[in-house]
């Protein structure tokens, strides 16, 4: 479709703070033996905020010629975060050429422990590794040898199989405190166990007493930590960017590949309005497969977190194997995983993953101090949560980036897709939509070996496969010359469908099914899996049925192209701290 230009505004969306309390200062000073007061100048609010401009240097100037006092540079989205006054805030919206964006609160999605508390012992056995066949690809000698996976979350603690790979190697090659904004020794630590957990799942090179199997699904990689999240689990946008800024520019010296990022934000505007997305974007650009969590919040439609609702990235919804490993036939979706579509149509997630009662490395850190009743007493947490299926999935990607080093971003996404295992009743139809599983569960064995493609190949091959995101050009994107928007939409009764494809699959109207009448099918060809990631510009007749969905007010003129200034009354007109999605999973999942 022919994209529209959508009318300016010379200004964007004024962001209207209250003035500072009038705060009385007393002078004394005796005339004739009286004492005397006087009120001081009122002291206005100073608010941190993310300004972005046509350039780094221009609008580090607009901040500084204002007097507004910068904290981070974040070059990596042309912009930096500041702390401006009422006033100096009114001054730097009268450019036409900058953008006011708030400083959310992010938080990680799998803050607290769930499930069954973990076994004792010095090396337990995980489960996960083997449900979605990484067991057999490390079987077969892959186990990350040569890949750099960067974990953007709460820190690293010094535990023998994370810091080295199995054959002994130190293997941290770089760790950077975004919130310090300093690069550290390797002896890096984590006050609150999430990274720690998330590392393990990863990279993990303990072998389990029993199975003799490794605890991570890539026990070779090299990792490189980012912190970004403080001692609760929380962060800001500005900090989490400048620590996406600093992959970017370490990624070819340090090698890293993939990035994973287990935390979430509401979405308070499209995703390529959004500061941290488009941070998102330019690493996914510069060839590094970015691995997100889709979020906490579901059972409901249409509650995919920020970064997972970026279309190009790999986005992950979480399984259960209701603490039965051997038995697949009971398997299901976690209640708490976030389902699609995007607000702009797009399906989220793209695969599942392990994500109920996860077992793992975690030192007594504030989790498990909060929560001792899922930790071992000993080095283990019992964790469940959507950040837990993308660090299964970004061991998945090292497996295969190890085997097929010279694959593209879009060529893993649709590799993992393509091979995905769909649950399926028992006459083929799909158990879930795909708004709520996508593809299906990853499956290592399959993406490595490329079972399940067959001779479907259709462009963009290169011998690896099919590439996804086909039809979203994200050059143009990034740029904000184009944006896209996916097949989903809603029939008037409220039911999501996706334009072009038919069946029950994919249909959805709310209802989960929790059924055990499903299989976990490995003959379900998503032959045209990738062509659900189609995107079509933004245009007139895009309508949804409902006049607000998830707080968006909707229209037929959403017609997205060139420039990144709009003047939709919605976005980012709340500078406060806005809490992020619940994160406190204790259920038996």
């Amino acid at each position: 479709m022919e994209a529209r230009k959508r009318n300016m505004n010379k200004h964007p969306d004024k962001i209207r703070l209250p003035l500072g309390v009038a705060v009385l200062a007393v002078v004394l000073f005796v005339l004739g033996g009286v004492v005397a007061t006087e009120p001081s100048k009122p002291t206005e609010n100073i608010t941190s905020l993310i300004v972005q401009g046509t350039s780094f240097e221009a609008v580090t100037a607009a901040v500084e010629n204002v007097g507004g006092e910068i904290t981070h540079g974040l070059a990596i989205i042309d912009a930096v975060a500041a702390e401006l006054t009422p006033t100096q805030i009114a001054s730097v919206e009268e450019r036409a050429d900058v953008r006011i964006y708030g400083n959310p609160t992010v938080e990680v999605t799998g803050r607290r422990g769930g499930g069954k508390k973990g076994g004792k012992g010095n090396e337990p056995d995980t489960f996960f590794s083997k449900m979605v066949d990484g067991d057999l690809v490390q079987a077969e000698g892959f186990t990350g040898r040569g890949v750099t996976v960067a974990v953007l979350d709460t820190g690293l603690e010094l535990k023998i199989s994370l810091n080295n790979n199995s054959l002994g190697d130190y293997r941290v090659v770089g760790h950077y405190d975004a919130i310090a904004n300093e690069e550290l020794s390797y002896t890096g630590s984590d006050e609150n166990g999430h990274g720690t957990h998330v590392a393990a799942v990863i990279a993990n090179s303990s072998k389990g007493a029993s199975s003799g199997q490794f605890n991570g699904m890539a026990p070779d990689v090299e990792l490189v930590m980012v912190r970004a999240f403080d001692a609760d689990g929380r962060g800001n946008y500005a900090d989490v960017i400048r620590g996406l800024e600093w992959v970017r520019d370490n990624r070819v010296a340090m090698g890293i590949r993939v990035l994973n990022l287990s935390f979430s934000a509401p979405p308070q505007s499209h995703y390529w309005d959004d500061p941290l997305n488009q941070a998102v974007m330019r690493l996914w650009q510069e060839g590094v497969v970015v691995v997100a969590s889709a979020g906490n919040s579901g059972p409901d439609p249409m509650t995919i977190g920020v970064p997972g609702n970026v279309p190009y990235v790999i986005t992950v919804g979480a399984v259960t194997d209701s603490y039965t490993p051997d038995d697949p036939s009971d398997d299901r979706l976690t209640s708490f995983s976030s389902a699609g579509p995007t607000v702009e149509g797009f399906v989220k997630p793209e695969i599942v993953a392990p994500g109920g009662h996860v077992l793992n490395i975690m030192g007594w850190d504030t989790i498990a101090s909060e929560h001792p009743e899922f930790h071992d007493s000993q080095d283990h947490f019992t964790m469940s949560g959507t950040s837990q299926a993308a660090a299964v999935v970004s061991g998945a990607v090292a497996l295969l980036l190890e085997a097929e080093p010279w694959m593209t971003p879009d060529q893993v996404k649709s590799r993992l897709m393509a091979t995905a295992r769909p649950a399926v009743n028992p006459d083929g139809t799909l158990a879930y939509s795909v708004f709520q599983q996508g593809a299906g569960v990853v499956n290592a064995y399959d993406a490595v070996w490329n079972l399940g493609q067959g001779e479907n190949c259709e462009n963009d091959c290169d011998g690896n496969g099919p590439s996804a995101n086909q039809g979203l050009d994200i050059d143009l994107d990034v740029a904000g010359v184009l944006h896209y928007g996916g097949r989903a939409d809603q029939h008037p009764d409220g039911t999501y469908y996706l334009r072009g494809l038919e069946g029950d699959g994919y249909l959805w109207s709310d209802g989960y099914l929790w059924s055990d009448g499903y299989l976990w099918s490995d003959g379900y060809l998503w032959s045209d899996g990738y062509l659900w990631s189609d995107g079509f510009l933004w245009s007139d007749g895009y309508l949804w049925s409902d006049a607000q969905v998830s707080g968006y007010l909707w229209s037929d003129a959403f017609s997205w192209a060139d420039g990144f200034l709009w003047s939709d009354g919605f976005l980012w007109s709340d500078t406060a701290a806005v809490p992020a999605s619940t994160n406190v999973w204790v259920d038996q999942e």
